[in-house]
């Protein structure tokens, strides 16, 4: 947001000041404007303009004028504006246009007080259009739009231009340098476009700047040394880029400088000694920084955050540290020494991450003193000795982990204060003794992690009350005894292989209904494999092998991955039976499994952290991350968590009855590549749609989610009967639960080409057709624009004949398509929707979202299948209406309609075949659609 101009809208955007009666030409302009803005939400109530809403007026004129988020497109009230000869800032961010008119640039750039434009959040393409006049400009946003083409002198005469934000648009070519007059500039956003090529000198040549942010793009070459120059720089950022070569020294002279990112390049050599001298964010992650940390980087007084993660540094952590730090990362390099005792001393600390290096020594008892640590993270090193017992003083701790190092020792029972601990991994020590009860305290412990250590004696009684565990590793240890009854939210995993169990497998392992994997593999369990195992419908493995288990190996569920070898005494069931076990048993060493569970523990433990929790106690547990700054999330903490605010569906969810629906193939209600849908039935009675995303796929973006929350939490603010909001989420290891209000009817496809008997008569085709163009076009022009990866009758579900709902709104902000083994159209959208051009654009695009709305709308005239003998029914649609019979095209379970509605049916036709032009720009915007359709009532 640009501190210029548009501040004085912002502030003033919901009260207006009238010092005098607005004069006669202005107020018909203003009414004019009104009758513009149509059936827009602009509330214009009043005979005087200076009180509707988003008016400023000062002695008589109207100075500030914000039309944002009404919907509007239309190019004549953009003229129209202009004839307000006294505005100063003009907001027209969150609405439809989709270009910026002749009229709007002639008429605007003559106005001598306009200081500040924002069309941010519409829908203008083609290239930047030229801004002549506009000699007061100081604000430029066009930020959030598919504007692109290279970037010259269109802006070269804004010579008061102090502020000037791009990001968000597809631009390309070089980077801009014609922008204003020099001694004006302040703050220049230029992110996430696709600008290439190195930083032109006569960019920094703008010597006032405060702010440039060139992350996301295609930049590359070293940084030149003459950025050192820009010294009122308050914010930095290169992150998401190409740049290599060395972080130019001059940086550290800048005393204004506050925040750095150069995250996620190619920069090299060693960090510049004294960078940090006047920050307070640091951000050079994922680089190849080699060298140590140089003495006094982490210790001025201003510093608040420092991420070195994933470079090669080496060398020990310096002792000299800001108090004012809250967060630390120095994740993934080669780092040695000790854990300075300095640390202990940081009482702002929230985030300790020194995973991943070479660290010896012993943990510091002084880290207890670090009250509001939540996240302390010394897995994979080399410390030595016991664990020490005040980590227990830390009462905010959420994630601890010590996995990987050379501990010793007994776990202290000083654990049992970690009120807020959810993950605990000390796999991979030398940890001993027995497994204190106490372990078992923290109210909301879902993830322990003890495998691969010396533990012995049995496995305590307090685990049976454990109300949210949905994890325990326990293998390769010393445990033997009796195993208690197990608590029934497990989900993940229960591992207690390689250990020293015996007699028959104990019917307290009959109760874990939600379970995915148990494996009690390499102990002395004899006698059968009891009945009650295959009842475990949520398993998807199950592993026995290397015990001394005898008779008949029962019929598992042929989906079910089962492991048996060593078992000499076990044999396979009879063929006749139908499902031979042969088919599910994978032979796998044991070796080889125990490793798999272990290693791949702490990678589960970022799955499902709280999802028990979540539904059954309704309560969120979270890690907030406080920095507003840093540059992206951080996959620190994972939470599922109910998402709408609505007192009654919070009250009715139910995870566990969710869980027992989605375990019945009968409550199926609709399968595609990535989604299946189930309806659930709640204790109360109410019924929701239960969607289950196989994220399995390596073309889902899992490497954060924390992302994935960010992106549910954004999906259910969005406010439109036409898409499918969800309600709540919960993560697996393999797999994402979404939760939404049932859909009565099912799919639009069943509906027009499944149901017999079902007639679904003009009318209501047309509120369909309606309705699904209304949500698309929500979802295109929102704040933050969503595509959709497979629109089609599939993925349209209805509540009833008159209330579609575009459902799988999530699917474009959390995959990937280009990793995906098969071609890229065969992962974007469904066969006979997809868009020509997806085979060499490789992109998801809104104009291909207006081909497979067509599709759609071409299924509710036709009531064909979008493929049918082998041809697509776009293309049977072009060629049929070339040949003059379009009345051969229509529904014939349609041909009794009255004359007006097969008039509407041809006009939509007409609407229907510029949607699947072959050419994209032919295509008309989906905003333009709506208004076809509702021409054609």
């Amino acid at each position: 947001m640009s501190r210029y101009g548009l501040a004085a809208l912002f502030c003033f955007l919901h009260v207006s000041i009238s010092w005098a009666q607005l004069n006669r030409n202005q107020s018909s302009t203003m009414n004019k404007l009104a009758s513009r803005a149509g059936n827009s939400s602009w509330d214009t109530s009043g005979p005087d303009p200076c009180i509707w809403r988003g008016v400023v007026c000062e002695g008589g004129s109207v100075t500030h004028l914000s039309l944002s988020r009404l919907d509007l497109s239309d190019p004549a009230l953009l003229s129209l504006v202009c004839e307000l000869d006294t505005l100063q800032s003009l907001d027209l961010s969150l609405n439809l246009f989709t270009s910026i008119s002749s009229g709007f640039l002639s008429n605007c750039g003559g106005l001598n007080g306009l200081k500040a434009i924002n069309f941010t959040m519409n829908v203008l393409s083609g290239p930047l259009p030229h801004f002549v006049g506009f000699s007061a400009l100081e604000s430029l946003d066009l930020s959030g739009n598919t504007l692109g083409g290279s970037i010259g002198f269109q802006l070269d005469g804004l010579s008061q231009l102090r502020s000037l934000s791009l990001s968000n648009n597809r631009f390309g070519g070089s980077l801009p340098t014609k922008l204003g007059n020099g001694t004006n500039l302040q703050e220049l956003q230029l992110s996430k476009n696709q600008f290439e090529g190195v930083i032109p000198d006569e960019l920094l040549d703008y010597r006032n700047l405060t702010l440039l942010d060139l992350s996301g793009n295609l930049l590359f070459g070293s940084v030149p040394d003459k950025i050192g120059e820009l010294f009122r720089l308050d914010t930095l950022i290169l992150s998401s880029n190409g740049f290599s070569g060395e972080i130019p020294s001059r940086l550290s002279n800048i005393k204004t400088l506050m925040r750095f990112s150069a995250n996620q390049n190619h920069f090299s050599g060693s960090v510049p000694r004294g960078l940090s001298r006047y920050l307070k964010v640091l951000d050079l992650s994922t680089n190849k920084f080699e060298g140590s940390i140089p003495e006094g980087l982490l210790a001025p007084p201003n510093l608040e955050s420092v991420d070195l993660t994933n470079n090669t540094l080496r060398g020990p952590i310096p002792g000299n540290i800001s108090t004012n730090l809250f967060r630390l990362r120095l994740s993934h390099n080669s780092l040695n020494g000790s854990i300075p005792q300095e640390i202990g001393k940081l009482s702002k600390l929230m985030y300790l991450e020194l995973d991943d290096n070479g660290l010896t020594g012993v943990i510091p008892a002084i880290l207890g003193n670090c009250t509001k640590l939540q996240l302390l993270d010394l897995g994979q090193n080399r410390f030595e000795g016991s664990v020490p017992k005040e980590i227990g003083n830390l009462p905010n701790l959420v994630i601890l982990k010590l996995e990987m190092n050379h501990l010793s020792g007994q776990i202290p029972s000083e654990f049992s204060r970690l009120k807020n601990l959810n993950i605990l991994n000390c796999s991979w020590n030398s940890l001993s003794g027995e497994i204190p009860s106490v372990i078992f305290n923290p109210e909301k412990l879902a993830n322990l992690i003890l495998n691969d250590n010396e533990f012995d004696g049995p496995i305590p009684d307090a685990v049976s009350d454990s109300k949210y565990l949905l994890e325990l590793q326990l293998g390769n240890n010393k445990l033997s005894g009796r195993i208690p009854r197990m608590p029934p939210i497990l989900q993940i995993a229960l591992n207690l292989s390689g250990n020293l169990f015996n007699g028959t497998i104990p019917p307290t392992l009959d109760g874990l209904r939600n379970l995915e994997v148990l494996d009690i593999s390499n102990n002395e369990f004899t006698g059968g494999i009891p009945a009650f195992l295959t009842h475990l419908s949520s398993l998807t493995q199950l592993v026995l092998s290397n015990n001394q288990l005898s008779g008949t190996i029962p019929n598992f569920n042929p989906k079910m991955n089962l492991t048996y070898s060593g078992n000499k005494g076990l044999v396979l069931p009879p063929p006749a039976s139908g499902s031979s076990p042969t088919s599910s048993s994978k032979k796998k060493t044991p070796a080889a499994l125990a490793i798999l569970v272990a290693v791949g523990s702490a990678a589960l433990a970022l799955g499902l952290v709280a999802v028990g929790y979540l539904f059954i106690s309704r309560r969120l547990s979270r890690v907030e991350d406080v920095s507003a700054q840093t540059e992206e999330a951080r996959p620190q903490v994972i939470v599922g968590h109910l998402l709408t605010i609505d007192g009654i569906h919070r009250s009715n969810l139910n995870f566990s009855k969710a869980l027992e629906a989605v375990n019945s193939p009968a409550n199926v209600m609709l399968k595609s590549r990535f989604t299946t849908f189930y309806k659930a039935t709640m204790p109360s009675g109410m019924s929701y749609c239960v969607k289950k995303i196989n994220w399995g796929d390596k073309i889902f973006q899992l490497g954060n989610n924390e992302r994935f929350g960010q992106v549910m939490e954004a999906l259910a603010k969005l406010n439109n009967s036409r898409i499918m909001v969800p309600l709540a989420y919960g993560l697996t290891k393999d797999d994402a639960f979404l939760f939404y209000e049932y859909n009565h009817k099912g799919t639009l496809f069943d509906l027009l080409h499944k149901s017999v008997g079902c007639y679904i008569d003009w009318p209501s085709r047309y509120s369909i057709a309606l309705g699904v163009a209304q949500g698309l076009a929500y979802l295109h022009v929102c704040s933050d624009p969503v595509l959709l990866l497979d629109l089609s009758s599939k993925s349209i579900l209805l509540k009833s004949l008159n209330e579609p709902q575009i459902a799988d709104i999530e699917l474009s902000k959390v995959t990937d398509p280009s990793k995906s083994n098969g071609t890229f159209s065969k992962i974007a959208g469904s066969v006979g929707y997809v868009p020509p051009e997806y085979a060499y654009t490789m992109r998801v695009t809104m104009a291909g979202n207006v081909y497979s709305f067509g599709v759609v709308l071409l299924e509710l005239l036709t009531g064909r299948q979008p493929v049918a003998e082998g041809i697509e029914l776009a293309k049977w649609v072009v060629s049929t209406s070339s040949q003059g019979n379009l009345d051969q095209l229509l529904d014939s379970r349609l041909i009794k309609t009255s004359v007006a509605d097969q008039n509407q049916m041809l006009s939509l036709l007409n609407i229907a075949q510029a949607c699947v032009s072959v050419e994209p720009a032919a295509r008309p915007k989906i905003k333009d659609v709506v208004r076809m359709l509702l021409k054609a009532r």
